[in-house]
């Protein structure tokens, strides 16, 4: 990336916030050339293969992973950075990370760890992607996590409760969940990644609804945003209709990706525009800058809506993520009754009841499903 080339109001890495531990630089990677290699090399991230994004990782060897959606949302979102002069090293590095915190069964399995954790703190899934890379990983000799730039930080942290963020604040007063008390924006970078990750899983979502049959092209074509570009493809390509295979949809869901790409890109620049910012700084006093037109966004919350309704809480679906959200939940009960049944490390914690929420959302589905079998006898999944 030519840092020359960055918008004035790009995060350039020379002027980052720091790290929390100081260390030399490692020339010839800028600092958040360093924080994407940090998290690609992290066991978090490995474990992202074997992570459910709507199907069971079991299901079938096409659907999404978490691995497998971060790669697309780091895709597209060095495509958008370019294309608005963003710092394109902070944008992949947030796009890899950004799911670093969730559990096993998707968001069942969140959800399910919630409810566990009600009398201890609750459970949040950006927190969670933070303590990650603060905290949880251990890889280097001088520091516990990753000990990344105050800017990746934040852009991990999506959302946070105010009660983390002041617990947050108080240990460390600059700690970047400090937005959340202050009523400040992240970098544009971080806006960008929330944005493309919306995009990104809306879009292949669908892909992965129609190649497991719970949702058919005749449903998805009365979405008018995926039917609009369905009939410019068969305008063009006619012969397509009767083709086996899924290349018309593969072709429909390529056009929709990239005219939403293109319509945040655009409503982005025209937002850095008319609020006039000249740096990083009064982007995060400014209102949130990326977006999308009015009407993309009407279109994406129509988009949401049917698979909410017909991939989301289909009955497949439904009762898959119900045995999901069941394994977390006994496998915490399981781990508050007799910690030494985790590794010594998690058994050993100061904080005995956070400590089986870590072991817990760090885990891949089929390990939990395999922990669960060892400590209940019972299998929930064939």
């Amino acid at each position: 990336m030519n840092l020359q080339a960055l918008a004035p109001w790009a995060c350039d890495p020379r002027r980052s916030r720091g790290r929390r531990l100081a260390e030399a630089a490692s020339p010839p990677r800028n600092e958040h050339q360093r924080d994407r290699d940090r998290i690609v090399h992290s066991n978090a991230f490995r474990r992202l293969v074997y992570k459910t994004q709507v199907f069971l990782n079991h299901e079938g060897d096409l659907f999404r992973t978490r691995l497998t959606h971060s790669l697309e949302v780091a895709q597209l979102g060095r495509s958008a950075a370019r294309a608005l002069r963003l710092n394109e090293d902070l944008v992949e590095a947030l796009a890899l990370a950004h799911d670093l915190g969730h559990t096993p069964f998707g968001h069942a399995g969140q959800d399910a760890l919630h409810a566990c954790m009600q009398a201890h703190g609750g459970f949040e899934h950006n927190l969670q992607s933070l303590r990650v890379v603060d905290d949880l990983e251990a890889r280097y000799a001088a520091f516990d996590g990753l000990n990344l730039c105050f800017e990746t930080r934040e852009g991990i942290l999506k959302h946070c409760s105010r009660r983390n963020a002041e617990r947050l604040v108080a240990a460390e007063p600059e700690h970047p969940a400090r937005r959340f008390l202050v009523g400040q924006q992240p970098s544009l970078e971080a806006q960008l990644v929330n944005l493309v990750d919306e995009l990104a899983y809306s879009t292949h979502d669908i892909d992965d609804g129609v190649r497991s049959g719970l949702v058919t092209m005749a449903q998805v074509s009365t979405v008018p945003l995926f039917a609009h570009h369905r009939a410019e493809v068969l305008a063009q390509h006619p012969a397509l209709a009767d083709k086996p295979g899924k290349r018309l949809l593969f072709e429909t869901l390529r056009r929709m990706l990239s005219g939403l790409l293109g319509d945040l890109i655009a409503h982005t620049q025209a937002a850095v525009d008319e609020h006039r910012v000249a740096d990083v700084d009064e982007v995060r006093r400014a209102p949130p800058l990326a977006r999308l037109s009015p009407d993309a966004r009407a279109a994406c919350e129509e988009l949401k809506r049917f698979l909410f309704a017909q991939l989301y809480r289909h009955p497949q679906v439904m009762e898959s993520t119900a045995r999901g959200r069941q394994v977390v939940s006994e496998l915490f009960e399981a781990y508050r009754a007799a910690p030494g049944e985790m590794p010594e490390d998690f058994a050993a914690a100061d904080d005995p009841a956070r400590a089986v929420a870590d072991y817990i959302a760090g885990m891949t589905d089929r390990f939990a499903l395999r922990e669960h079998h060892r400590l209940t006898g019972r299998r929930l999944f064939g």
